[in-house]
């Protein structure tokens, strides 16, 4: 349930969420990419918060384009998981800038102010709902803003269905 965990020992269990957090780095840019995978049987509500984690990073991929503001942008997937009940349990932004350093301004937040979308932005789009002796859930994306939205650029790495 710890959103930035570190890599240890620990075996994985038969039955546990597994979220992996992966970086890229190709002629000086970097990539951005976190996936959850269940393995065996987990309890329902992960499966629960998944879902709505799921649509709350759709609802947000959705709304990208040029001249909205960051702000607005975090209330969208912010406010999707509150109002199921899990505002809480979302401690930190939705993303974050990414390019010659993994993170870069700006930050996606609803505490940023006045910073606004522009084309060619590159971002990354991470809600997540963390649960203490449970488990979490999060699912990222990076994406390049468009003249009409977005292309996420991390696309082709499956995202599980749960």
């Amino acid at each position: 349930s710890l959103p930035h965990a570190r890599a240890g020992e620990k075996k994985v269990e038969k039955n546990c969420v597994l979220l992996m957090d992966f970086g890229a780095h190709k002629d000086m840019y970097n990539c951005d990419i976190t996936r959850t995978m269940f393995r065996g049987k987990v309890p329902e509500k992960l499966h629960r918060i998944y879902r709505i984690v799921a649509e709350a990073q759709r609802l947000a991929l959705d709304a990208i384009r040029p001249g909205l503001a960051v702000r607005t942008l975090d209330k969208i997937a912010r406010g999707y998981i509150k109002a199921r009940g899990y505002g809480k349990e979302f401690g930190h932004s939705l993303g974050h800038g990414i390019g010659r350093e993994v993170h870069e301004a700006p930050r996606i937040s609803w505490k940023t102010p006045r910073v606004k979308l522009q084309e060619g932005m590159v971002f990354t789009v991470e809600p997540g709902i963390y649960l203490p002796g449970v488990g979490g859930v999060r699912i990222e994306d990076t994406v390049l803003v468009t003249k009409t939205g977005c292309e996420i650029l991390t696309a082709a790495a499956p995202k599980e269905k749960h």
